[in-house]
């Protein structure tokens, strides 16, 4: 890479020049002092910055490119900025003379036409160009959204509209990462809250509360992109054989309801990869339903003879998985165990810190305490492995109160954001030491930087069992596809939703359709919700088993291009799931935010609207052939007929992959 020169290409031709060395004179650079504070309720932050002093510096060429002085308005120095270059990167440090600045803006230029993809997940919006996003790790939702109108307007079954203040926008998985459709990345090495802003045209604002290290990359290609940011970040593993082999059903209720569950399925030919059995640790009922019991070991009273079962239905090729997070019910042992050791949270009076979840109150290990660390580690080893788990849902991460005291004595609101990497790293460590790596997976909904190296899986989160685009089914594309452009290339989400609020059901069509989707994904996995007796179950009729069981032999048809698809993904850093300009810019393409690239051959366009029996589809200019019809078509926009069963997907003329897919369907029937 040529730090003097930095091309930038939108749609194909050259828009403007990249932050180059030699145009760092035009950048913006200030600093100033002040203090935050970010009161929590229910993983969601309302942040209150007071801002004593900002200054603007200009900034001063003194070696060729790579030493600048930042000055202020009288011409005094106030540091220095340095620019090098390492592994083929253009990195960006900066020194300042004053001590009490804990606040810095950078503002760079930036191609008019250009769009920016990124930050982490984001749900509502996928191009970013015209907003302001949040570095802060939360509860996803935006906090001016939720309010009884909205509310009111799902459970009705109306779409709300996109969101009006993407700055209040909270997410669970955000990360100090963009890439620009001009094919360059900028990633900020830092882990304070920060703003990216990119509502201003021409340019991009950096705001962030710690000194760290500004790191630019470019490419020729979207997938070398995506390797070089695979090399700085890290890339996931390859995942278990196995779980292509089927549906992963998520079941509760105990062992009986397992075993007749399962039984049922099977019968109607749904092929069964897995059981997820959320509660194995016991469960809760509350004012918002079904909850699992925070006390990490098998409940021998609802799930007796477990062990046995897990042993008897692995060896009818049926994984058992669970699942854990990163806190402890209170009313149980193993909290009282973690309180007399001292391995939890506290707050400023020594007291252990007890956060508030839905309706209840529970306490977080401290992971920065050693001891706490490998105790917790061991659990995972010990009751989670140990009891034969192939695999589990390692929840939460989002809730590191601001205001705690760690063990480690750090700042707790410099680790808020660290905090699910250390929790992915924690399950890793336990899978390798236990000598199960490629064997067992688990799957996280919250991320930070470091967590693209250390988690085998994302899912999505708890959408409402809805079709809104702001958090039901049609959110998770987006979702996906920002965490695709922030080098997280392997995901997926719970089949038909989790929340249930006030009236909200999932309806049967929903359920349906989120299965089609989810086919089309690393993997296929069902989720009770929390509320279960009032959402449609994939065995709540015959029509649904039959659903389920078509939709499972298809993933398992699929399992050659899905693997091959991971492969690639684990040593390349290319996406499983990636937006349709990553292999066609074409103008229409860098604005798609509800169609998927299913890596080079299939594009898949999911219906999103409730009765829907046709969708309207872009195709990027090349030859496309009908997954289930065999009807082929141009590029263009297509009205296309989606039947329940039968959603729109396309495989590239010529590839032969349809040709796969339709012969092992059918030797399957």
């Amino acid at each position: 890479m040529r730090l003097e020169k930095f091309p930038r290409i939108g749609y194909g031709k050259e828009v403007g020049v990249i932050v180059a060395t030699e145009h760092v004179g035009q950048w913006r650079i200030a600093i100033g002092g002040g203090e935050a504070s970010f009161p929590m309720k229910r993983g969601s932050f309302k942040y209150k910055d007071k801002l004593k002093w900002r200054e603007e510096l200009s900034v001063e060429e003194v070696q060729a490119g790579r030493q600048f002085v930042l000055r202020d308005g009288r011409g005094e120095e106030q540091g220095k900025l340095y620019v090098t270059e390492r592994d083929g990167r253009f990195h960006v440090r900066m020194e300042f003379v004053r001590q009490d600045v804990n606040r810095y803006w950078l503002t760079f230029p930036t191609g008019c036409e250009e769009h920016f993809y990124g930050c982490g997940e984001t749900f509502s919006k996928f191009d970013l160009k015209g907003e302001k996003v949040r570095v802060w790790v939360a509860e996803h939702k935006n906090t001016e959204r939720i309010s009884k109108k909205i509310i009111a307007e799902k459970i009705r079954g109306r779409r709300p509209g996109q969101v009006l203040d993407f700055s209040k926008y909270e997410s669970y998985y955000v990360q100090p990462t963009f890439v620009s459709s001009a094919k360059y990345f900028v990633h900020v090495d830092g882990s304070s809250y920060m703003e990216f802003d990119f509502r201003k045209s021409g340019s991009v604002t950096l705001h962030f509360r710690e000194n760290a290290e500004i790191i630019f990359g470019e490419a020729k290609s979207f997938a070398q992109l995506s390797g070089k940011l695979g090399e700085l970040l890290g890339r996931q593993k390859e995942l278990p054989d196995w779980i292509y082999d089927g549906v992963i059903l998520g079941m509760q209720e105990g062992t009986a309801v397992v075993e007749e569950k399962l039984k049922r399925a099977k019968e109607a030919g749904v092929r069964v990869a897995g059981v997820w059995c959320q509660d194995w640790s016991g469960c809760r009922r509350t004012g918002f339903g079904y909850q699992v019991m925070w006390n990490w070991a098998w409940d021998k009273e609802l799930y007796p003879d477990l062990p046995g079962k897990i042993k008897k239905w692995r060896q009818e090729g049926v994984r058992f998985l669970g699942y854990i997070n990163p806190f402890l019910a209170i009313e149980k042992e193993l909290y009282r165990y973690a309180a007399e050791h001292g391995y939890c949270v506290k707050n400023k009076d020594g007291e252990d810190y007890l956060v508030t979840i839905t309706t209840f109150p529970a306490a977080m290990i401290d992971f920065t305490n050693p001891a706490a660390y490998e105790w917790y580690k061991g659990l995972i080893k010990e009751n989670l492995i140990g009891l034969g788990m192939s695999g589990w849902m390692a929840d939460f991460g989002e809730y590191l109160p601001p205001d705690c005291v760690l063990y480690s004595g750090e700042d707790a609101q410099l680790v808020h954001n660290q905090w699910p990497a250390i929790w992915a790293r924690m399950n890793t460590e336990a899978i390798c030491e236990c000598g199960k790596e490629g064997e067992i997976f688990f799957f996280t909904r919250a991320g930070f930087t470091g967590t693209v190296a250390t988690s085998t899986m994302m899912w999505n989160g708890d959408q409402h069992v809805d079709w809104s685009m702001d958090d039901g089914l049609p959110s998770v594309i987006p979702a996906t596809l920002s965490l695709a452009m922030s080098g997280y290339g392997i995901t997926h989400s719970d089949a038909g939703g989790y929340t249930t609020i006030m009236h909200m059901t999932r309806g049967r069509e929903l359920l349906m359709r989120w299965e089609e989707m989810n086919v089309f994904s690393p993997l296929l996995r069902t989720h009770e919700g929390n509320q279960p007796s009032r959402n449609a179950q994939f065995d709540s009729s015959e029509n649904l088993l039959k659903h389920l069981a078509n939709m499972s032999r298809l993933h398992v048809a699929l399992k050659p291009y899905l693997r091959q698809c991971v492969r690639e993904a684990a040593e390349s850093g290319v996406p499983v799931m990636s937006p349709l300009f990553y292999h066609y810019e074409e103008t229409a393409a860098y604005r798609e935010a509800y169609e998927y690239l299913l890596g080079r051959e299939i594009l898949v366009a999911p219906v999103l609207s409730a009765g829907a029996r046709t969708r309207t589809c872009y195709l990027p200019q090349d030859e496309w052939v009908h997954l289930f019809t065999g009807k082929k078509y141009h590029g263009g926009v297509h009205e296309v007929a989606a039947p329940l069963g039968c959603p729109p997907v396309f495989v590239r003329a010529g590839s032969g992959v349809r040709e796969e897919i339709v012969k092992r369907m059918r030797a399957m029937k």
